[in-house]
């Protein structure tokens, strides 16, 4: 069956982001934009990664598949990210994260976690358990910094 960690994508500045670096770890996907009502969110993903010691491992995917609001390549994005945000966690180059087009990573979210799961618009999260099962998912207006997001990764994050 497969999991999380069988997936690995182009990185936002070369080389590869690979799953299986993190196996038994927990991942938090999430497919970001910079030009959204939601980017700000990059704010709380940082933290997270920041105050969860990296034992919860933050991954973005940016993509432009809503509303056209991720338009620059993956020098512009991991600048605008650096310098707005301060992001130091894990970005894939820009891929599509639905329809037929859809990366195998985000394919695969769509199915374990059913119809409702498919993102409808940016920052949609996705909680990988250390097993690399999906166990949650949460739609863009679910801030990171909400107390359901931060519990439901804390609780990943405890649960060895």
């Amino acid at each position: 069956m497969q999991c999380a960690y069988d997936f690995s994508m182009p990185g936002l500045e070369g080389g590869t982001v690979d799953f299986a670096a993190w196996r038994g770890k927990p991942l938090l996907i999430v497919n970001t934009a910079s030009k959204c009502g939601f980017t700000p969110q990059y704010e709380g993903l940082q933290a997270l990664w920041s105050e969860m010691d990296r034992e919860l491992i933050v991954i973005g995917v940016p993509s432009n598949d809503f509303g056209d609001q991720e338009p620059g390549g993956g020098k512009e994005i991991a600048t605008f990210c650096s310098r707005n945000y301060g992001v130091s966690f894990p970005m894939t180059e820009k891929a599509h994260v639905r329809g037929r087009d859809a990366t195998p990573l985000f394919r695969w979210l769509a199915e374990q976690g059913g119809f409702l799961a498919r993102p409808r618009w940016n920052f949609f999260k996705y909680l990988i358990d250390r097993q690399g099962r999906l166990t949650n998912w949460f739609s863009s207006i679910s801030s990171p910094d909400s107390r359901r997001v931060r519990e439901a990764a804390a609780r990943l994050v405890l649960d060895h």
